[in-house]
């Protein structure tokens, strides 16, 4: 069997494949999509980092492809859709970078701090200013996280020797986690507030992108500084220029952008900036470490073994794995409605798998849910393999079990979600032809597909609330494409499910809230 490495990975990693008699490696660097796609039948798996996109196309020429490795985290540049219809599993390495881009956030902000790439620079243009560098010291300081997970507890142990006192935000870690890093859970209004420097570290989804724009800033100490190891977009960078030359806040550090390669922007313009270029993974031991994880986890796919990083399809043995296929993919979506409607920090949650679930594995069914749970906030950093560990790290308590009584469906996933003192339950089921319905959201009854963008909204039963969503959608160019009304009792709790056409964002969200009946709007995007 033969890989084609696409990109420069270690040796060290590149040595792993080439000890194993039945695998020939090939290394052949900065080829366009056009020259990998003619060369693709020929290989059983392929290697990249960052620079060279695994398209529809090379996926679709690549008839004997088994694995596509990404040494790092991030897998955008991999088409993940293309490859799952296809069957081949796309794997990354979410662990060998977590202590390079920790340490990397430290030194941003002690420079910070401490004005280093200012002074050196102004030492180099033979002035001596040490009255303008003075700085401040991290003792005694508040340090807000945004992203409580590997990255985001290191910085914490870091911080806690330095005398800093630590709030934490992550919507899946409960306070037991963050006390065990003597970090206090905070909302993300509160570390805006408070803290005097803010790290962000969390992937950069519909939910986290612009998380910290103009409206965030404005909420800051002005001696506050923000720094963005993770991804370009997450903190808004036109809005993060416009504070820092107006002094609402007193600076920030860049190592992620926008758009990369980033040569010329606004920021490089402010003295009280630190820019670095994506340098967050980029130390000897980090390169060393996630070309080790990749390739063995490469080695472990072409030998037919279960892998521990597959981030699109779990391992189940290919003979039930067409039966087992829908039920996974309900679990991810259920898991997902569960995401998008937990009221706070998921401390427990129950799958029930009621009816024929004969012959088939239900951890990947669990898996799967845990991935659909997690996933909106952590991305790429959890996968099929890895929910359940992710899940117990934040303090997430999972149970299941199966039951063969019958009921109102041949089968059905019942799971219950709860918090500090909310809980939410739903259920789910596949039709004939792998037709998938959510039948039951908090005992509602009701028949979606789970595809598409929803629009869900509990409020008090009562006339003219239906009319007033469909104006205020209505205004911001939010087609209704359907509508579902479910209630217990006349003049009690109704579920408004909406099916629209488009995105909808917080401030449409945050419209439709100020409608007096209305007790939440929640937006959940299935695709």
């Amino acid at each position: 069997m033969k890989v084609l490495i696409c990109d420069p990975v270690s040796e060290q990693g590149i040595d792993i494949l080439k000890q194993e008699e039945t695998l020939e490696v090939d290394v052949r660097l900065k080829l366009s999509e056009d020259e990998i796609a003619a060369i693709a039948g020929d290989y059983h798996a392929m290697v990249v980092r960052s620079e060279t996109r695994i398209t529809k196309k090379i996926i679709e020429a690549a008839d004997q492809l088994k694995v596509i490795g990404r040494a790092g985290v991030g897998v955008d540049n991999i088409d993940i859709a293309a490859a799952t219809k296809k069957g081949v599993i796309v794997i990354n390495a979410p662990d060998g970078n977590t202590i390079s881009a920790c340490e990397h956030t430290m030194a941003m902000m002690l420079a910070l701090a401490r004005h280093v790439p200012q002074a050196d620079h102004s030492l180099r243009e033979n002035l001596w200013d040490r009255k303008k560098y003075t700085g401040i010291e991290l003792r005694g300081k508040t340090i807000g996280i945004l992203g409580f997970g590997k990255i985001g507890t290191e910085i914490a142990i870091r911080c806690r020797a330095f005398g800093m006192n630590i709030l934490a935000y992550d919507p899946y870690v409960t306070q037991d986690r963050a006390q065990h890093f003597n970090a206090t859970l905070a909302d993300r209004e509160t570390i805006y507030r408070e803290a005097d420097f803010i790290t962000v570290h969390m992937p950069l989804t519909d939910e986290t992108k612009n998380m910290i724009a103009k409206k965030q800033l404005e909420m800051m100490k002005p001696g506050a500084r923000v720094i963005n190891v993770a991804r370009g977009g997450i903190i808004n960078e036109e809005d993060l220029y416009q504070a820092v030359k107006d002094g609402v806040i007193a600076g920030g550090a860049i190592d992620v952008w926008t758009q990369e390669p980033m040569t010329d922007h606004p920021l490089f313009e402010l003295p009280q900036m630190v820019i670095t270029p994506h340098l967050g993974a980029s130390t000897e031991e980090a390169q060393i470490n996630v070309a080790l994880e990749v390739a063995e986890e490469i080695r472990r796919v072409l030998l037919g073994l279960p892998v521990h990083n597959a981030v699109n399809i779990p391992f189940v043995q290919p003979e039930i794995m067409e039966k087992a296929r829908p039920f996974m993919t309900l679990a991810e979506k259920l898991g997902k409605l569960a995401a998008y409607m937990a009221d706070g920090p998921v401390k427990s949650t129950d799958i029930r798998f009621v009816g024929d679930f004969k012959n088939l594995d239900l951890q990947p069914l669990v898996n799967s849910y845990l991935k659909g749970l997690l996933r909106p906030m952590l991305d790429d950093a959890v996968n099929y393999v890895n929910a359940p560990v992710i899940a117990k790290e934040r303090g997430i308590n999972v149970s299941f079990a199966q039951s063969d009584e019958a009921g109102d469906y041949t089968n059905k996933m019942l799971v219950t979600i709860k918090g500090g003192n909310w809980s939410h339950q739903f259920a789910g089921t596949v039709f004939q032809n792998n037709d998938l319905h959510i039948v039951e959201i908090d005992d509602y009854p009701l028949d979606i597909r789970p595809e598409g963008h929803l629009v869900l909204a509990p409020h008090k039963d009562q006339p003219k609330v239906v009319g007033q969503v469909g104006m205020v959608l209505g205004d911001h160019d939010v087609n209704i494409a359907g509508m579902q009304l479910g209630r217990r009792e006349q003049g009690g709790v109704s579920l408004m499910i909406l099916t629209v056409d488009n995105v909808v964002d917080d401030s449409v969200l945050a419209l439709l809230q100020e409608i007096p009946a209305i007790h939440k709007a929640a937006y959940l995007n299935f695709d």
